[in-house]
């Protein structure tokens, strides 16, 4: 995750997901009184996986979908209404507005800076490792995990800590850590991998634990969100948030 690109449309499906997952919208919201069957006493936790903003110029720049009310507004009414809100303050993107906002409930968020080119490249691996032992101990009374990196999935024998790409990845022994007992759901960001962003999905599938649910979002900018662990409520919630977003994106 980068700060400029809070509020794009990728945040928008991105927050959508979580907050159907976590029952705070469409049919789940009823879920939320703590009466009520299936609540969830724990907070949901966000793991940033934050990155300085670096990149090509106009990256962050898909929120027009923002002017087009009567085509997103319905999905999220609440959600679209409060990202609306955070880019038309003028203010400077940053994830602090979102944690700030309430739009993900009592979430608890791990925003350690991942700005591994500060570290000496011999430093690296070890300071990975700190880094991620830092982000397990403050999301470890959550029952559902969120991982934002900037570029999403790596395979552990491809993930190199030294290299400065690496602050963008997350690799699969650091996903399947964060499910441990417990649903996560990781962002990855399509690529351009031989046999396209389906062939991938289903690759990546292949080296995550068996069960894993994977939201592919076609519009505007490609994405896949992998559902690690789902419980049945999990999984029910997905389905109704996949079914309500319509042809905009796919499960895999």
């Amino acid at each position: 995750m980068q700060n400029r690109y809070v509020g794009d449309v990728g945040d928008f499906v991105k927050y959508g997901l979580l907050r159907a997952i976590r029952g705070l919208t469409g049919k789940g919201a009823l879920d939320r009184a703590p009466s009520a069957p299936g609540f969830a006493a724990k907070p949901l936790g966000v793991a940033w996986y934050l990155h300085p903003d670096a990149g090509p110029a106009g990256d962050g720049g898909h929120t027009a979908y923002l002017k087009e009310p009567e085509e997103w507004r319905h999905l999220d009414p609440e959600l679209f209404d409060s990202l609306k809100k955070l880019i038309g303050a003028g203010t400077r993107r940053a994830v602090k507005t979102i944690q700030e906002s309430g739009i993900l409930g009592d979430a608890v968020f791990a925003g350690d800076p991942i700005d591994i080119a500060r570290v000496g490249v011999r430093e690296r691996e070890q300071w990975r490792h700190q880094w991620f032992r830092r982000i397990q101990d403050q999301l470890v009374d959550c029952d559902i995990v969120f991982a934002d990196p900037d570029n999403g999935l790596a395979l552990d024998d491809r993930f190199r800590a030294a290299r400065q790409v690496a602050a963008k990845r997350i690799p699969l022994a650091e996903a399947v850590a964060l499910a441990e007992g417990r649903t996560a759901v990781i962002y990855h960001h399509n690529s351009r991998r031989r046999g396209g962003h389906l062939g991938e999905i289903r690759w990546l599938k292949d080296h995550l634990p068996g069960g894993t649910i994977a939201y592919y979002w076609r519009r505007v900018s490609n994405r896949t969100f992998f559902v690690i662990n789902p419980t049945d409520q999990v999984r029910r919630r997905v389905l109704e948030f996949v079914n309500r977003w319509g042809d905009r994106g796919q499960l895999v």
